[in-house]
């Protein structure tokens, strides 16, 4: 099939559902030295102006047409709010590039005041509370090129027939297109009406009918208190396909049976993650497929998981990246960071719950594949960042929070949890993370509250195995401590002699046998080759293999890396046509970044990105133009 042939050359690296640095070796903690983090205040959010201490909003009732000529969302929102002070008479928000035409309440207008924009952050909107109510209504429009919307033409997408629109909210681009205290630790309820062309069906974050009617007006109500960065929408050509009970895919036409099949697990995971920690706490889970310009692998907004169609490989091998959606339904979207800084709370535990799934629903071989795989990205993201950087509860006044997504919050926090099981045993820490979901649901948390509750309970249950100092050193201090867990594969041993046999001449590449060898064996054989290969080398390589016409971007993106590194010109057309029809941070920003190193690989990049520019969210051209500058 012509589009299912299109997949197949568009599938992207592994499990992060945010782009991450990828760099060389490791570096030992105790030779690394941290930032200095003095002065900062737990729960303090320094990338919002909102002032929840004072006047909470607990709840949002949006009402908003797309204009996708204009590529204008044009409406209003109604913030119920609750005053924490008897003296609060103010309440702020955020905004970003947003046009506020009136703010009232009780049918009167509001006096209210829009400060002068941070580049980083956005806005503050101070709106001059009313005497009577507890609602403020805020009629805004967003700008064409607000931070978190994407405005797809009909060429962009796989049926060619209609436009797209889609919204990425994490970190702080909720307020390009919603005004909002856009911090984590605010959780609202809401409800939304959303106005479209007839022909297409919007879909977001909140309770969504598959049978609905197409008449162009939408209506969504979230039941349960999320964070802003949770809040999503899109709206396009699409169709629903069910997987399961509780589990669904949305998808445009054309990618529909396909995604469909490749999901089929989802309800299995779904299943097995409830025996272990708990009920799922959100109705249903359902899957939206998006275009491949979106920047990321997947957005684990609830109900409805956002997902790249570059993860359809057609043979499920990279469907940890659904486990790692799916497993935020518990730590992330119902225990959630308070602040960026805490964004470890988030995806430590989501990285360590999809390994744990990964191996409950397809076995301890590939569980160990996917942990040494991993393992090897946080050892380049320590060789690669500063000290400050790697450290989990990460400072980050004064920065774009956007630079917390690295491996670190990743898969350092995942093997600091991975340590505490093997300390304590699974089944007790199996134990204690069903308490603390249950303990914090639906609640946003600091690191500091996190020990609180571990000093409590884990530490104070195994004192004998367990001690606040080595705690103190994975949370706070940079790089690995010594004597971390390290993950394994037998798997592996293979590849590495294959590999090694085939660079010291004793084998042809036509002599290994690969016939079954899976992605992820493939992806450890090219990933630990040396950076410098000859010409010779990469052609036999690519003679024996066909990794330049490889239809798994996974093992493109490897084998591109090498090109790129070596200046390998028989893989430039493939480099070209990869960079400039995906969109996925984790796969282009690495290529773009090695490119920018020379001269030569400068030149081409620009030409590569001047032609992908108007189809890149823009999260992706943000991250990538300093690379082509």
């Amino acid at each position: 099939m012509k589009n299912l042939a299109w997949l197949l050359t568009t599938i992207p690296l592994f499990t992060a559902c945010s782009p991450a640095p990828e760099t060389d070796s490791s570096v030992p903690a105790a030779e690394a030295t941290a930032a200095d983090n003095s002065g900062i205040q737990a729960g303090v959010d320094y990338h919002s102006f909102s002032n929840p201490a004072e006047v909470t909003v607990t709840h949002l009732d949006l009402d908003l047409t797309a204009d996708f000529a204009a590529s204008v969302l044009s409406g209003s929102a109604t913030l119920t709010y609750q005053k924490q002070t008897a003296q609060a008479d103010t309440l702020i928000v955020d905004t970003r590039d947003l046009s506020i035409q009136s703010v009232t309440a009780n049918g009167e207008t509001l006096d209210y005041q829009l400060q002068p924009a941070d580049p980083e952050l956005g806005a503050a909107l101070e709106i001059d509370l009313p005497e009577q109510g507890n609602k403020v209504t805020i009629e805004y429009a967003t700008s064409p090129q607000a931070s978190g919307v994407q405005w797809l033409t009909p060429s962009q997408t796989a049926g060619k027939q209609h436009p797209f629109l889609f919204t990425q909210a994490q970190a702080v681009h909720a307020r390009s297109f919603i005004p909002l205290q856009d911090s984590p630790q605010v959780r609202v309820t809401y409800n939304a009406t959303i106005h479209t062309p007839e022909a297409l069906l919007a879909v977001m974050s909140a309770a969504n009918d598959p049978d609905t009617e197409r008449d162009g007006e939408y209506d969504f109500t979230m039941p349960q208190p999320v964070p802003s960065y949770l809040i999503a929408l899109a709206i396009g050509d699409l169709q629903f396909k069910p997987m399961g009970e509780r589990t669904g895919v949305y998808a445009e036409p054309a990618l529909l049976d396909a995604a469909a099949e490749e999901f089929a697990d989802t309800e299995s995971m779904l299943e097995a993650t409830e025996e272990t920690y708990g009920p799922y706490g959100w109705d249903r889970y359902d899957l939206l497929i998006l275009p491949p310009s979106f920047p990321f692998g997947g957005m684990e907004n609830p109900r409805l998981s956002f997902i790249t169609p570059t993860v359809i490989a057609g043979d499920k091998s990279l469907v940890s990246l659904i486990a790692h959606e799916l497993a935020h339904s518990w730590s992330g979207n119902t225990v959630t960071n308070a602040t960026w800084r805490d964004l470890w709370l988030n995806e430590g535990f989501t990285t360590y719950l999809t390994y744990r799934i990964m191996e409950m629903i397809y076995g301890h071989d590939r569980y160990r594949m996917e942990a040494v795989l991993g393992y090897q990205d946080l050892q380049e993201d320590i060789a690669a960042l500063p000290a400050n950087d790697q450290i989990l509860a990460i400072d980050l006044r004064g920065r774009n929070p956007d630079d917390v997504f690295s491996d670190i919050p990743y898969e350092k926090g995942a093997l600091f949890l991975r340590e505490l099981e093997q300390k304590v045993g699974r089944e007790n820490f199996d134990q204690f993370l069903l308490n603390y979901f249950q303990h914090f649901a639906f609640k946003s948390i600091t690191t500091d509250e996190f020990i609180a509750y571990l000093s409590d309970t884990l530490l104070a249950e195994y004192p004998d195995k367990l001690d606040s100092e080595r705690i103190e050193q994975w949370i706070f201090k940079p790089g690995i401590p010594a004597d971390a867990p390290m993950p394994t594969s037998d798997a592996f041993s293979i590849v590495d002699q294959a590999r090694q046999d085939w660079l010291s001449g004793e084998k042809t590449a036509t002599s290994i046998d690969t016939a079954k060898w899976t992605v992820h064996q493939w992806l450890y054989f090219l990933n630990n080759m040396p950076e410098k290969l000859s010409d010779e080398q990469l052609a036999e390589l690519d003679d024996a293999f066909g990794l330049t016409a490889s239809s798994n971007n996974e093992i493109a993106h490897s084998w591109l890396m090498i090109a790129v590194h070596n200046e390998y010109q028989p893989a430039y057309d493939r480099l070209y046509d990869y960079l400039v029809s995906i969109g996925r941070n984790k796969l282009v920003k690495p290529l773009y970044r090695e490119l920018s190193k020379t001269p030569q690989g400068k030149a081409f990049a620009q030409k590569a990105f001047a032609e992908a520019k108007p189809g890149y969210h823009p999260l992706t051209i943000k991250a990538n133009e300093g690379f082509v500058n």
